[in-house]
């Protein structure tokens, strides 16, 4: 009799342990859920997959349904797709995705997309290269506006006039100081101009920090002698370029300045 006890007693044990084993190790859910959802610097993409495609995503944050493929990257083979905001998705499977709203250069396709059908957008580079129009003023102009930012609060994203960001003290001071419209990334600002020497270099000239040319991270206005004023987490400041926390990748030109 106590066998059969033992015996009855282990298999009620055991019937009783599966489901909350079940409910331990289960991730699944009933719906697709919006994590977060946030806008993001301009960042420019290539396709690293042919077989991705773009998506309407309706719905609510707690019920987020897939709509519509509206892109086959098949068909984009050479886009360059703007990525603009950025989409933590926790689908029905329990794991959670990134997934990026991306709009092609000329905006005639858009839509959401997994980040991993996307690779960052690579440059070729020359030191003779142009694609825009060099615009011109004085060095003067140019100085007299960044120096009167001495101060200002580093905020990441900021185009001024109260705080800034580094590539966004340069496009307000080129605007402000001479009219002169640069891209708005750091990287954009170097990949657009005619690039120079570091012994040719003007005060006035954009200088470029980071890994690569391809991986532009940080820019500041030369003055000249190693020197030049930036937008950093101290906030905008004189800084010494020569330094080895800097790592030089190289100079462009936005406009001739006399």
């Amino acid at each position: 009799m106590k066998t059969l006890q033992k015996v009855s007693f282990a298999v009620a044990f055991a019937a009783a342990l599966v489901p909350a084993l079940s409910q331990t190790t289960a991730h699944a859910n009933s719906t697709n859920t919006i994590v977060s959802t946030s806008s993001m610097t301009d960042t420019t993409y290539t396709r690293k997959s042919a077989t991705g495609w773009t998506y309407n995503l309706g719905g609510t944050a707690s019920d987020m349904t897939f709509g519509a493929k509206t892109h086959y990257l098949k068909n984009y083979p050479n886009t360059t797709w703007h990525a603009t905001q950025k989409r933590y998705i926790t689908k029905k499977d329990g794991v959670k995705y990134l997934y990026y709203y991306v709009t092609n250069s000329n905006k005639t396709a858009s839509g959401w997309i997994w980040h991993g059908y996307l690779q960052k957008k690579s440059y070729a580079h020359t030191s003779t290269s142009s694609t825009s129009t060099t615009g011109s003023g004085t060095y003067s102009a140019i100085y007299s506006e960044a120096k009167s930012l001495l101060g200002k609060p580093y905020v990441y994203g900021a185009n001024g006039p109260s705080s800034f960001d580094c590539s966004g003290f340069t496009k307000y001071v080129y605007s402000k100081a001479i009219g002169q419209t640069l891209p708005r990334t750091a990287q954009s600002q170097y990949d657009t101009y005619t690039h120079v020497s570091s012994a040719n270099a003007k005060a006035g000239d954009l200088i470029f920090f980071g890994t690569s040319k391809s991986n532009i991270t940080h820019v500041g206005i030369y003055k000249g002698s190693n020197t030049m004023i930036d937008a950093q987490l101290r906030g905008v400041v004189n800084e010494a370029t020569n330094v080895s926390w800097w790592h030089t990748v190289g100079y462009s030109r936005p406009a001739d300045l006399s």
